[in-house]
């Protein structure tokens, strides 16, 4: 489609793999139709896109992978995929956020996308099993020095995952004698049936109690977690407050998650509307 000739690599590469699953498949000439994009720049975005593991080539287009459900991407993996949605999700998800609060943060890209626009909420106490989300607060201090009004960054230790997230037994003791007011959670997987779930065991239990440490739960998550069943479930959706998504979320979906959790959805909110 001719108004999709501008976009940029992210949002072509999103809207491919989109349809990739959606479909099971596509072949490359369907793809350069409907971005109206030549052969080889489709060709070079399923490149970046297999370089990724989020799909495999195959002759004349590209399919699914399909994931075992002990597999488990790095952060660097995952940091590429549905950048706007995950920008979207963050922006929403930080008016959330109180000043002088304390909130926990887990690991992942979404969080860590979050983190940055808390930066100017003044006087927040920041709990993280996330040395990204850690990083970005330092950073900020680095550059600006120590201003007032600056958070206060609580890191758990524990032992490193793919994602950068710190989890186990020395986690786990330093989350468990916490309270905080707030918890925001990336998840790998979200479904009616298996609620919160995720590939490692270790980080499962580490999630386990931050959700137990928080007096409200916010899920943020793209509408590619939908569906998607990591090895161990952590928490029902009950448990959860509220989820922010993006608008990629199918109408089937957010009926299914309205009955169990309060849905925000990014990008959809009418101004004024009490998030």
């Amino acid at each position: 489609m001719s108004e999709n000739q501008n976009l940029l690599a992210e949002q072509r590469r999103a809207l491919i793999l989109d349809e990739v699953r959606r479909r099971g498949g596509v072949r490359v000439n369907e793809l350069t139709r409907k971005l109206g994009v030549s052969d080889m720049t489709v060709r070079r975005d399923l490149d970046a896109l297999a370089r990724q593991g989020v799909l495999e080539k195959v002759h004349g287009g590209a399919v699914p992978v399909v994931e075992a459900s002990t597999h488990e991407p790095g952060f660097e993996a995952k940091s590429g995929l549905e950048l706007t949605a995950k920008e979207d999700i963050a922006r929403t998800a930080a008016e959330l956020v109180a000043p002088g609060t304390a909130i926990a943060l887990s690991g992942g890209t979404t969080t860590y996308a979050l983190a940055h626009h808390l930066l100017e909420v003044p006087d927040l106490t920041v709990v993280t099993n996330s040395v990204r989300v850690a990083d970005v607060f330092h950073a900020a201090q680095r550059t600006s020095g120590q201003r007032q009004g600056a958070a206060t960054v609580v890191l758990t230790g524990g032992v490193r995952t793919p994602s950068d997230s710190l989890v186990g037994p020395v986690a786990d003791q330093a989350i468990a004698a916490l309270h905080f007011d707030m918890l925001f959670l990336g998840v790998h997987g979200i479904s009616v049936e298996a609620g919160l779930s995720t590939p490692n065991l270790a980080e499962a239990e580490t999630n386990r109690r931050l959700v137990q440490s928080a007096r409200r739960v916010v899920v943020v998550a793209d509408h590619t977690k939908w569906g998607t069943v990591g090895l161990s479930s952590f928490a029902a959706l009950e448990q959860v407050d509220t989820l922010v998504t993006d608008a990629g979320l199918p109408a089937e979906a957010r009926a299914d998650i309205s009955e169990h959790v309060r849905l925000v959805v990014a990008g959809e909110l009418t101004d004024g509307a009490d998030i």
